[in-house]
């Protein structure tokens, strides 16, 4: 369960959400500025140290605290197990697809480390790039490194910022099946940013509406979505 209390303001945006995730797949639904990369970002525990954009924010997974900030200033840091994908690929040039992908690991010797980054790149069907470098990847393909690069580490609390805007609706519909599967084996709090409610209603997930930086609804996508889902349904008859 994630439990939140982000109270934020960008300018003359403020963000204001209390709440608890208590699926472990929730979508953040919501058009463009509603405050979905917002929210992410705060879950991450970025833009937690400037006190000249006033906040308050306190979030803890499954009981343990993983950030607590108030007027800018850390109150609290906690132990962080967190990954983050943002709706730019940000990958290092200057490194391979195989570099990029085991850059956040530690502790591992050589063998081990070169096999989870295989397995994540198979997982994102991009392990035919393991060799390139970021500059002769397609938008979509830098796109399935950088989720492969945030899988690597086996984090506990996995945080999609529009993640898969470059693909296409199928290979969109197969990576993110996939990917709902890996995160429910290997119990991962996952939290997907999205303004397509296909994203959704595929996956029958916890959504978490936004508009205007409040929560307007939390609840199963059949319900929460029902007048976006009959609107998707007009558009395809």
């Amino acid at each position: 369960m994630l439990e939140l209390s982000l109270d934020a303001r960008r300018g003359s945006f403020h963000l204001q959400v209390q709440c608890r995730f208590a699926s472990d797949w929730t979508v953040v639904f919501g058009p463009s500025g509603a405050g979905k990369s917002t929210l992410l970002r705060l879950l991450a525990g970025l833009d937690l140290s400037d006190p000249v954009r006033p906040q308050r924010v306190r979030v803890a997974l499954d009981g343990r605290q993983l950030t607590e900030s108030e007027h800018g200033i850390w109150v609290k840091p906690g132990h962080r197990q967190t990954s983050m994908v943002a709706q730019q690929s940000a990958l290092f040039p200057h490194l391979s697809v195989a570099a990029n992908v085991a850059y956040g690991l530690s502790g591992l010797d050589r063998t081990h480390r070169a096999a989870q980054v295989e397995q994540v790149l198979e997982l994102v069907d991009a392990l035919r790039l393991i060799d390139r470098r970021p500059h002769d990847l397609s938008g979509g393909e830098a796109q399935r490194v950088a989720l492969a690069r945030a899988l690597a580490p086996m984090p506990r609390l996995l945080l999609l910022d529009e993640p898969f805007s470059a693909l296409d609706g199928a290979a969109s519909d197969a990576l993110l099946a996939r990917l709902r599967v890996w995160a429910q084996e290997h119990k991962v709090q996952t939290v997907l940013a999205t303004h397509d409610a296909t994203d959704a209603l595929a996956t029958g997930a916890e959504v978490a509406l936004l508009h205007e930086g409040r929560l307007a609804a939390l609840g199963p996508a059949a319900g929460v979505l029902a007048s976006e889902r009959g609107r998707l349904l007009q558009r395809l008859s």
